[in-house]
């Protein structure tokens, strides 16, 4: 009995000076802070890649179940139907064209044409200005071709007035350079063609359109006045 006893006091005094001296030793503490941080963070990270692969499982299975969804009830054909019939009964942006035209601005640019006065006298004066495309840069397609000739009464008329509908670029130069209105682009915007010489104006073809369509064509020169 008396050496059990002083053998369990030798084995706490041991105790007692191991724990002094990882006490006294800063060394020994700093391992062991480091080794049980370690340790801790081992442990955290597993546990963290088991959580994250339970995470991607579950997407895994929810992204197979939706999938099986989809196919079995088709959701998506549902979706579209029922966009179809929202779209199916609201108002129409659509017209029925050519029945129906939609407004012009009064500046469009559409079909050319030669404009007389309200005696019937033509209005060009033969000044060739929407003929210039070297010097003066009026008509950058060269599609105007003029020529020119005096009269008794020394005003000047033209003889040959003619467009390659097919070079001009609608650029609204003639227009704008041109003195007394008589070249105009009209609304006329339906003027397609078989065949390439039908594009070729001549002066008849040219004064045509604008007997036809002189009402509109003075009505929007009308209205732009004031921006001119």
């Amino acid at each position: 009995m008396a050496l059990f006893l002083a053998r369990k006091t030798a084995l706490a005094m041991r105790a007692q000076q191991s724990v002094r001296a990882v006490q006294a030793s800063p060394e020994l503490q700093n391992y062991l802070r480091t080794f049980s941080s370690r340790s801790l963070s081992r442990v955290t990270k597993e546990d963290l890649e088991k959580e994250q692969l339970a995470k991607e499982m579950s997407k895994d299975w929810n992204a197979v179940f939706e999938r099986s969804i989809n196919t079995l009830f088709l959701t998506e054909m549902v979706r579209g139907l029922m966009l179809t019939l929202k779209y199916f009964f609201d108002p129409k942006v659509t017209i029925n064209y050519p029945f129906e035209k939609g407004p012009l601005s009064p500046r469009f640019r559409g079909e050319h044409a030669l404009r007389r006065y309200p005696t019937g006298e033509e209005r060009c004066i033969a000044c060739k200005l929407c003929e210039a495309s070297l010097s003066h840069q009026i008509c950058p397609a060269q599609a105007i071709t003029i020529e020119a000739e005096e009269r008794e009464d020394g005003s000047r008329r033209t003889t040959r007035y003619d467009i390659d509908m097919t070079k001009c670029i609608y650029c609204g130069f003639c227009q704008e350079a041109c003195p007394v209105d008589a070249i105009v682009e009209g609304p006329n915007f339906e003027f397609a063609t078989e065949t390439h010489e039908e594009l070729l104006y001549d002066k008849e073809k040219l004064l045509e359109n604008g007997d036809r369509w002189e009402t509109e064509i003075a009505e929007n020169l009308r209205s732009e006045s004031l921006y001119r």
